[in-house]
């Protein structure tokens, strides 16, 4: 189905890795396949979750963007780059399915991009993540992304201005990383949350992905009353009301989808 992403699905869990050694660059066709990564879980109705982690026979979980095409750039292809990623990245991010990161090797340049987009991040404690963009003389873009998540701007700036790398539990302390787990018990800790998500009614998932996405940035206020719509929404359909049994009757939920 995919030349670089192997995707297993079982038990309402996908798990998409990334193999394009020596270290998994974001090349064009990395881009339009994760694109239609994300297309094909949403048109699935059994996905519940997608992990996003990274094969063993490459070096890094994302090593940033393919430098050969960076290479052959002007002004103007880098423009039509830049036009291509603004096209395939916020479908990911719009994926309406929650997505957890299972960091097991750098996440660098775009890498780092791609990590914050996810819902959860399990990273190995040797994993780092950097801005390396300053030392190939362009701006390090992203950094949005960081402060969204709550990172404080000062250690953002820094990664732009010094290209430093920062390790997995320095990035945990800034509120970045949600897990530190060591190098071989990173799937292990990502499977263990997909397995509960992979519970929970679809519909229920995909209400709540798209109002986490969208109430970012908005007044808490207007936040709160898109929240109020959906679940109003959700409320008729046989799932809103089998939770509610199931929480009374004090047993497990037995939802339909519907």
């Amino acid at each position: 189905m995919f030349e670089f992403f192997k995707l297993e699905e079982a038990d309402g869990i996908a798990v998409a890795t990334l193999e394009r050694p020596p270290v998994n660059a974001f090349s064009y066709d990395v881009y339009r396949e994760l694109a239609e990564l994300s297309r094909h879980v949403e048109s699935s109705e059994s996905i519940r979750v997608l992990i996003l982690t990274a094969s063993a026979k490459s070096r890094a979980w994302v090593g940033g963007a393919d430098l050969q095409e960076l290479m052959a750039c002007d002004p103007q292809t880098r423009k039509e780059r830049y036009a291509f990623i603004n096209q395939t990245l916020p479908q990911f991010y719009h994926l309406d399915r929650p997505v957890i990161a299972a960091i097991n090797g750098p996440a660098v340049g775009v890498g780092t991009s791609i990590a914050a987009m996810c819902d959860i991040r399990v990273a190995s404690r040797k994993a780092f993540f950097a801005k390396p963009e300053i030392d190939r003389g362009v701006v390090g873009g992203g950094g949005t992304q960081f402060l969204r998540l709550g990172v404080p701007a000062g250690l953002v700036r820094e990664m732009i201005y010094t290209a430093r790398r920062v390790g997995a539990d320095e990035m945990k302390a800034a509120g970045f990383i949600d897990h530190v787990v060591e190098p071989e018990q990173v799937m292990d800790k990502a499977m263990e949350i997909a397995r509960l998500i992979a519970t929970k009614s679809l519909p229920a998932l995909k209400a709540n992905k798209i109002c986490n996405n969208a109430v970012e940035g908005l007044p808490w206020e207007e936040a709160y009353k898109l929240t109020q719509d959906y679940s109003a929404k959700l409320t008729g359909g046989e799932d809103g009301k089998e939770g509610i049994r199931a929480f009374l009757e004090r047993r497990k939920a037995q939802y339909s989808d519907r």
